[in-house]
């Protein structure tokens, strides 16, 4: 249901397609936003997205790009700003993982994860705190590994460190401009991104790891992002660790 307060807003949700950005989008149009679903590969499931919420009333398009290319991006803010004339809130959802010991880990993984997970939300963050309306909000995504330092991690964790660091920097340099620049660490949570080749006996494990012992949904990490977009103008600077009560 759209609230006073953010219907007519707009959102640019990078990895909208994907399984937390798809529910990002789902619930911010649910709030009233219009908004910008980016893809970077899978274009035929963001505009299936969109003629869902089209469907149903809502307000959206699809922009494609890579979020570490800065022209890219730049492109997909312009189309954003031509479609609803202007954007409230930048929602960084994109990222990949790629999971390996770091005694073994493939540098040219390192330098994958580092070019979508670092300088991608770099790139964003940058055009975000360029283009952001006054009373808007830039959303991040870090992960709850940063804290619990599991194996295998090492190099992920360290990538979405860095987008944390950014983000709270980022926070203090917009001074004065009333926006907000927060990050969001989901723990586990269901999506493709996170159950890919994981056996049962490894889900079962970490799903037991919250005392709620359950995976996170993607519409439970869309609560967190959809307060941070709105009504959460007191928060700012903040590493949100939505994760159930995981340590």
């Amino acid at each position: 249901m759209s609230t006073s307060t953010t219907t007519g807003r707009v959102a640019l949700v990078t990895g909208g397609s994907g399984g937390i950005g798809q529910a990002v989008v789902e619930r911010l149009i649910a709030d009233g936003y219009s908004v910008a679903v980016h893809y970077a590969g899978n274009k035929a499931k963001a505009e299936t997205l969109v003629e869902k919420i089209a469907a149903s009333g809502g307000s959206a398009i699809a922009i494609g790009g890579d979020v570490a290319d800065e022209n890219a991006m730049q492109a997909a803010f312009d189309q954003t700003e031509t479609a609803f004339g202007g954007i409230d809130v930048v929602v960084n959802t994109a990222g990949i993982m790629l999971l390996s010991p770091i005694a073994t880990l493939s540098l040219d993984d390192l330098d994958r994860m580092h070019r979508t997970n670092i300088r991608g939300s770099f790139v964003v963050s940058q055009l975000a705190a360029n283009r952001v309306r006054t009373g808007g909000a830039i959303i991040n995504f870090s992960t709850s590994i940063t804290r619990t330092e599991l194996p295998s991690y090492g190099a992920y964790a360290a990538s979405k460190a860095a987008v944390e660091a950014l983000t709270l920097i980022l926070a203090r340099e917009l001074r004065g401009k009333d926006i907000t620049v927060n990050a969001v660490a989901p723990g586990p949570t269901a999506t493709p991104l996170f159950l890919d080749g994981k056996d049962e006996a490894t889900i079962e494990r970490l799903t037991k790891m919250a005392p709620l012992e359950r995976l996170g949904q993607p519409e439970d990490i869309a609560e967190t992002v959809a307060f941070l977009a709105g009504p959460a103008r007191w928060v700012n600077g903040q590493t949100i660790f939505t994760n159930g009560g995981m340590a």
